[in-house]
């Protein structure tokens, strides 16, 4: 079976992880990701309800337990 040339969207999934396994569309904004992980201020995020809060957090989680093993291809990849 051929693999479809549309991904699907990320509706309701809210971890890192799972959305890039299951190749579905992830808005590219690991450069901001590691601008924000760079900084030794604290930092106050304001995101409206069902703007990708938990997107953002799994993200950074993702981030710090394996480093950039889940990051191939994406921008974080080359810092």
């Amino acid at each position: 079976m051929e693999e479809p040339l549309i991904k699907k969207l990320p509706l309701g999934t809210s971890s890192f992880l799972a959305l890039r396994n299951a190749n579905q569309i992830y808005v590219e904004k690991s450069e901001y990701i590691f601008k924000l992980a760079s900084i030794r201020a604290q930092v106050f995020l304001s995101r409206p309800r069902r703007f990708g809060k938990s997107l953002l957090v799994s993200t950074f989680e993702a981030l710090f337990k394996n480093g950039i093993r889940d990051f191939k291809g994406l921008a974080i990849e080359k810092k």
